[in-house]
C-alpha cells in the first residue's frame, strides 16, 4: 500500500486511446494526477517533444521522482506505483 502521495502529471490529448486507458487506470486505483492537454498547451507540447527526442508521444507521464513513462501499459504503471496489477 502506498503511504506517500506521488505527484503525477500526464501530458496527452483527448483523442488518444492510450491516454484514456491511463486515465482509467488512475481512476480505478484512485490515484490523483494532473492532466495537461498538449493540443491546448503549446508549451507542454514543446516540452514533451523535447523529453521524447523530437517526438510528440502521448501519453507522457512524469512522476515527482523524475521518472518518465511514455505510452505505458497498465502493468508498467502498476509496477511504477507499487500496486498489484492483478484483479
Amino acid at each position: 500500500m502506498r503511504n506517500k502521495t506521488t505527484k503525477i502529471t500526464m501530458y496527452g490529448t483527448n483523442w488518444c486511446g492510450d491516454c484514456r486507458r491511463a486515465k482509467l487506470f488512475f481512476s480505478e486505483h484512485r490515484i490523483p494526477y494532473n492532466w495537461v492537454n498538449v493540443d491546448e498547451d503549446r508549451e507542454a507540447s514543446d516540452l514533451i517533444t523535447e523529453m521524447n527526442n523530437g517526438y510528440r508521444s502521448v501519453p507522457t507521464i512524469v512522476f515527482d521522482d523524475g521518472a518518465i513513462l511514455v505510452e505505458p501499459l497498465a502493468s508498467e504503471l502498476a509496477l511504477k506505483l507499487g500496486i498489484s496489477s492483478q484483479g
